[in-house]
């Protein structure tokens, strides 16, 4: 599947660096366009002790969140400018002043989307909400780690697969990643034996539907003698030098705010690997 139309969720200053680092290559190699999508906080309606709005107060917030939002876009503007991809900027303001709610719709007619995990440490912005994101957009997003090295093309990946419709759909959505790929290995974990797989032939037809596509495929099937899921996908993360992990994400609760699978938060919070993840 060509990537031809790429957003790229600028949620703080920090932001523009890493985010676009991934970004920019990408958008260059596929001749995509790119979005950047950016939000600030509306001005809430703080009031003094004896219950007066605080105008100065307001005003003062509103200047700080409309100065920053200005030379975000500026250095947005002027990284991309000089890479020479085509763009666009979009800039919002929202009670939440997050850029990935925001950006939902903007999202929901782009090939890829691109979001920076925000590491513990950040002080500029709070952490844009990836979960939300994923959730509502229905579109693939590629997470770039806090911690890890930047790179946009990545040469060894690892699809966790386990045949249900998440893992399908981030594994077919990761394509453009797999194809480029030096090496791909699908891991399976404690596959089920029934009547139309054996645990020795998981993973083999999706692998085989990779090759199709000229992607270099191997299968690893692992048992996870007592361990979680999450352990085995990090120790084979270690073990093979995976620089993409590629999985489906699980969201177990329709009652509490997109409460994703343990599997999902593990990896995602890890913050030592690129991710692309969809459902």
């Amino acid at each position: 599947m060509p990537v031809k139309t790429i957003v790229a969720i600028i949620q703080s200053e920090s932001d523009v660096v890493r985010v676009l680092d991934v970004a920019i290559p990408f958008a260059d190699r596929h001749e995509s366009h790119l979005i950047g999508v950016h939000a600030e906080a509306l001005a809430m309606p703080y009031t003094t002790a004896v219950g007066f709005p605080d105008t100065e107060f307001i005003q003062a917030n509103s200047e700080f969140c409309k100065e920053r939002a200005e030379r975000i876009q500026k250095a947005f503007i002027a990284r991309i400018e000089n890479a020479g991809v085509s763009f666009e900027w979009r800039s919002f303001e929202s009670f939440s002043g997050d850029s990935a709610l925001s950006g939902v719709d903007s999202a929901r007619c782009a090939d890829l989307v691109i979001v920076g995990q925000g590491g513990s440490d950040a002080k500029d912005s709070v952490p844009a909400d990836i979960d939300s994101l994923i959730y509502e957009a229905g579109r693939p997003v590629l997470v770039v780690p806090h911690s890890a090295p930047l790179i946009s093309t990545f040469r060894r990946v690892l699809v966790a697969w386990n045949g249900s419709r998440e893992a399908t759909r981030a594994a077919f959505d990761a394509l453009p990643f797999i194809i480029e790929a030096e090496q791909t290995e699908i891991l399976v974990v404690d596959p089920l034996d029934t009547a139309a797989q054996s645990p020795n032939t998981a993973g083999a037809e999706i692998a085989a539907a990779f090759a199709r596509h000229g992607a270099k495929v191997s299968v690893s099937v692992q048992d996870s003698r007592g361990s979680s899921v999450d352990a085995v996908i990090h120790r084979k993360i270690v073990e093979t030098g995976a620089d993409l992990l590629v999985m489906g994400a699980y969201s177990h609760s329709w009652l509490r705010e997109f409460l994703f699978g343990g599997v999902t938060r593990s990896v995602l919070q890890a913050g030592d690997v690129a991710i692309v993840l969809s459902r």
